[in-house]
């Protein structure tokens, strides 16, 4: 049995200029340019990236709702072009514009969504009320879902998937518009799913849910891999950039004046807290700490390693 769960090999997606775009001599747009990678069945993985890398239009094509211009994907060993009824079958997804049917109440929703998938009605029934009590729509059920507010109508859409058992699940931008205590539920929701077998594929502009979440990331930037592998993998590229966190009694004046000639990848100041990433050497960086701690009364100083949000800006800035 072949352990890969998704195969893409040198998948290519090209729009052509359409209406005016055409009449105005616009180029083609290559969305996703040559992509190849595999991915282990049971593995959380990460597709991390700008707006406009292409990480949801590899989804859509991964889950038969476009057709690739070139290369190929399967899924569980099903050609997403030559077999798409084979690769739905095997998938759920969550993509944002076409995650809910609006004209529906919550419950209908789900109900609609498994018996897409072949689940007797009152099976469905018994889910669905299951799946609302975890995600706390119980009281939201009856209403339809256009009359929802954002971050409720977010939870109907990721918890369709959480209805069926289908091995693989697709999806975009998971978190977007749910609260801090609601998302971290449904990350642990989603370690429990991988640790059944199902494979995740989830794009995110969240880098700390993807540090937390995924067993493997491939950032992409213009349709193309940028870096691709674990965690630890990745902090490698980055060896030579630290994050120094540095709490005073009271933020000294213009200390982002004294920073910015250093070029940091990341600074930010939360109220008296400031927190800086650096690419230098580490002698370097307990220099720029001594000068920082001469400007007012520390209480606190932490150097650490890259995080995930530091590898992803230098990536972004060397292929800019």
């Amino acid at each position: 049995m072949n352990d890969f769960a998704l195969h893409v090999e040198n998948l290519v997606k090209v729009y052509q200029p359409r209406g005016f775009a055409w009449r105005n001599n616009r180029r083609p747009v290559r969305a996703v340019d040559g992509m190849s990678f595999s991915v282990p069945r049971g593995e959380i993985f990460g597709l991390l990236g700008p707006n406009g890398a292409g990480k949801t239009t590899i989804l859509k094509m991964l889950g038969t709702l476009i057709a690739p211009t070139s290369g190929r994907a399967s899924v569980l060993g099903h050609d997403v072009a030559a077999q798409p009824l084979e690769v739905r079958r095997r998938i759920s997804m969550v993509v944002q514009e076409t995650a809910t049917d609006m004209f529906l109440n919550a419950r209908d929703n789900l109900l609609t969504f498994a018996g897409f998938h072949g689940i007797a009605a009152h099976e469905a029934r018994r889910r669905a009320d299951e799946v609302m009590a975890r995600f706390n729509l119980t009281d939201e059920a009856d209403k339809k879902v256009m009359d929802l507010s954002g971050g409720y109508r977010r939870r109907v859409q990721v918890a369709k998937v959480f209805m069926v058992e289908t091995p693989v699940v697709f999806l975009d931008e998971f978190s977007t518009g749910m609260d801090p205590i609601l998302k971290r539920a449904v990350m642990g929701f989603l370690r429990e799913e991988s640790a059944r077998g199902r494979t995740i594929v989830l794009t995110t502009q969240i880098l700390s849910e993807a540090e937390e979440l995924c067993d493997d990331i491939l950032i992409m930037n213009k349709g193309k891999q940028v870096a691709r592998g674990d965690l630890h993998a990745l902090k490698l590229l980055s060896a030579g950039v630290y994050e120094v966190a540095i709490t005073f009694d009271q933020v000294p004046a213009g200390i982002e004046q004294q920073l910015a000639p250093l070029g940091p990848l990341r600074m930010e100041i939360h109220q008296n807290t400031v927190e800086v990433a650096l690419k230098a050497e580490e002698t370097r960086v307990l220099e720029i700490v001594s000068d920082l701690a001469r400007r007012g009364r520390v209480l606190r100083v932490e150097i650490g390693g890259a995080s995930l949000e530091d590898i992803f800006v230098e990536l972004m800035q060397e292929k800019s």
